[in-house]
């Protein structure tokens, strides 16, 4: 699929001075869908990128739902249980069965196994929300799973020890802010690497998610 121009969320005819066009598949001005989405029936190997707290998950749930893609969550492989993360070349080692496959959905990046994943991708769908936006969610997020002390990555359970330490979620999503959405600019620039698709805002995720419903149904 070759990708085309780019627009802001303010404007229909500027492309925006971080992202060059030649690499942005589809986008959206105001929920206004201005070129067509990528048609996923060509696009079975689908990493969904973005901030912490962004619904990058949910998005991929939904994503392999609609086209029967199988999604990956890939936290649950990075981390054992009691919280321990994985040695980087055991990441490495996690993802390379997966990735072999003909068809998945990812819901992160990892960076230690980054190179093997985007060798293998055929699209990126990036997830560049505001801030507010991404760590409201989280919070919310947070909140729900210190009361239901439901199981995620790799059987682990969220706690107040966890949520209030240093090395909690919420202070994960400060440290990596900047650098995550760097990352979406970069490889939108990358014309060696997979097309990108960069939604800004809920409402254009809601947005290309209808319109993808309606091409696949």
């Amino acid at each position: 699929m070759e990708a085309v121009r780019a627009t802001p969320s303010t404007s229909p005819t500027c492309p925006p001075a971080d992202l060059p066009a030649r690499r942005v598949a589809s986008t959206y001005a105001g929920g206004v869908q201005i070129d067509p989405p990528p048609h996923l029936h060509d696009h079975r190997r689908i990493v969904v990128h973005g901030v912490t707290g962004t619904g990058k998950s949910t998005l991929a749930a939904r994503l392999a739902t609609l086209t029967g893609i199988p999604h990956v969550p890939v936290d649950d492989l990075m981390w054992q249980p009691g919280w321990v993360q994985r040695e980087p070349h055991e990441q490495v080692e996690a993802l390379r069965p997966v990735v072999a496959r003909p068809e998945w959905i990812l819901d992160a990046v990892w960076s230690a196994p980054r190179d093997l994943v985007l060798g293998r991708t055929q699209l990126v769908i990036a997830l560049d929300l505001p801030r507010h936006v991404s760590l409201s969610r989280l919070v919310r997020r947070t909140t729900s799973r210190l009361l239901t002390r439901e199981p995620i990555c790799g059987e682990n359970t969220e706690s107040w020890r966890q949520t209030l330490s240093r090395d909690s979620i919420i202070a994960w999503h400060f440290r990596s802010f900047a650098d995550k959405r760097d990352t979406t600019a970069a490889w939108a620039a990358d014309a060696a690497g997979p097309p990108v698709v960069r939604l800004t805002s809920r409402s254009q995720v809601d947005a290309w998610l209808r319109t993808l419903e309606l091409a696949h149904s």
